[in-house]
This record gives C-alpha cells, structure tokens and sequence, in this order.
C-alpha cells in the first residue's frame, strides 16, 4: 500500500502576518522562556514572606510577581540592545531578533518605553522607602549589558540586580531595612554568580573569541571550585537569614536539599560540561529557589 502524503496546511496570510508582527517581540522579551523571571522572583519572594512573617499581602504579591515579569523583560531588552554586534558572532545568540534582523532598534526601545512605564505604574501601590530603592532596579538592568565589557565578572552585577527585588521586598513589608534582609541580599548575589557561570559556560569559548568577559573565562579550569565557593556563600547568607528571623527545622531540610543538589552540580563541572548539560543544570535553580521559597514559608510557619 502507497502512502498518501497528507495535504499541507498553510497558515492563512492573515495569520502570517500576525506571527511576523508579534513573535520577534514575543522572542526579544523570552516570552517562551521564564526562567529569568522566576530567578529573579525567587529571592523577592523570600524576603517578602520572611518580612511579612509568612503572611505576605495579596497586592503586594501581585506587585512583586508582575514586576518581576517587567523587569525581566526590560532587562533582556537592554541587553540585546548592547550585545546584538556580539550576538550575531555567537551561534546560540545569532538567531535572536536584534542580532538576525528580524525587529529593529526603534521598535525595541518603544518596547523597553513600555515595560518601563507599566513597571512605574506598580510604584503607586509601594511605601515611600520602596519607592526611593526603585531607582536602582532600573540603573542595574541598564547597567549589566554593558558591564561584560568592563568587569572580569560581570556575573556580580547580574546578582547585584536580581537580588535588589528582596531589598525592595523587605522595604514595603516593614519601611526599614533590618539585618536579615541583607544577608537574603549577599546570598542571592552568591546564588547568582553561580548558576550565571554555569550559563556562561555555554558560550565560554565563543565569548574568548570575539572579547567578551564571563566568570566561566576568568576562572578557567578552576571554575568549579568557583562555583563551589559562590553557591557556600549562597548556603550560609540564606541560612544566617533564616537563623536571625527564628526559622523552624523544615526551613533547614529544604536548604539541606539545595546544597545537596549544588554539590552534585559540583561534580559534575569537574569534568567536561557540553553546552546542553550547562544549560540543564542552569535551568535546575529554578527549582532550588522555588524549593527555598517553601522552605522559609514553612519554617515561618512551623517554627
């Protein structure tokens, strides 16, 4: 028996039109890809619940979580605007919309204009001290791209920025700042510059080659014992916090569970890591933050 090969669907030119028009924006704020925001939205939420004493409020939950979505977006907007000369010389980077061509710059800035004016209408609902740490979330989102041409380790600034969310947090739970939040802040700024290496290690040779600067390239072959010191630091910060705010055991078991699956990504960058293992192994801290979160949540609440 022949098979009959099936007739071919084509979309409609209506709806050509439609995914030529919207998905390189959907592609340039990573629309498929939410990683980056729940990274960023871990560590806000730890602290909100750690300030609120694990009853935080609906609104300002809802502040936090679509802000983080904006930030994010802003913040991937800002750094294919800087990198797209880069991004063209870098096989996973060359196909994104800046770098391919398929969107323009203008019709990228208009899209930054506006993450930025949403992400501002979010201040209304935020106290006055929260308000005047705003501005540094957009410096840093701004800041980053451009610092992987001048800091060895620009992967610090990636956690500088990502962690501000739990400083900001803090700031419209309680309007002061108390010790505890800071040690959230250096431990998400540890947490960072470990799973962004990591990531980095997918491009590490590409980045050498066309100069730009990455942790994975400044550390070398000692990059796992880098990564090894980032992620005690990540351990010790988080758990001093939960220590200083009386956290119950289960908090400690689930930080347990995390430095457990740290240690086993240790090993494995002892030996050679291929681009898809990075990437995997990344994409596993989206769970270790999630498994924070529940973690702080239930030591609030079974103290």
């Amino acid at each position: 028996m022949i098979p009959v090969p099936s007739p071919e669907i084509r979309p409609s030119p209506m709806c050509r039109g439609r995914q030529t028009s919207w998905q390189p924006l959907a592609d340039l704020i990573r629309l498929r890809n939410q990683s980056g925001t729940l990274l960023l939205l871990w560590p806000t939420l730890w602290s909100l619940v750690l300030a609120s004493e694990g009853h935080p409020s609906l609104t300002l939950l809802a502040v936090f979580v679509v802000g983080s979505f904006l930030m994010r977006s802003v913040g991937v907007v800002f750094n294919d605007l800087a990198d797209r000369s880069f991004d063209r010389q870098v096989a996973r980077t060359k196909t994104r919309p800046l770098a391919s061509g398929a969107l323009s710059t203008q019709a990228s800035l208009v899209t930054a204009f506006l993450l930025l004016s949403a992400s501002a209408g979010l201040l209304y609902f935020l106290n006055r001290l929260a308000l005047l740490l705003s501005p540094m979330a957009f410096l840093l989102a701004v800041l980053y791209p451009f610092s992987k041409r001048f800091v060895q380790i620009p992967q610090a600034v990636l956690g500088i920025a990502f962690g501000w969310g739990a400083v900001m947090a803090w700031a419209a739970v309680r309007n002061h700042l108390d010790f505890p939040v800071w040690f959230l802040y250096a431990g998400t700024i540890c947490w960072a510059l470990g799973y962004d290496t990591i990531y980095a290690l997918q491009d590490r040779d590409d980045d050498a080659r066309i100069g730009v600067k990455s942790s994975a390239i400044y550390f070398g072959p000692r990059t796992w014992l880098a990564v090894a010191c980032f992620f005690a630091g990540t351990l010790t910060m988080i758990g001093a916090a939960g220590w200083l705010t009386g956290l119950g055991p289960t908090f400690y078991a689930m930080l347990a569970g995390a430095a457990w699956t740290m240690s086993r990504q240790v090993r494995l960058l002892r030996g050679p890591v291929s681009q898809p293992i990075a990437f995997a192994l990344f994409k596993q801290h989206v769970w270790i933050g999630m498994a924070i979160l529940v973690g702080i949540w239930a030591g609030v609440l079974l103290p």
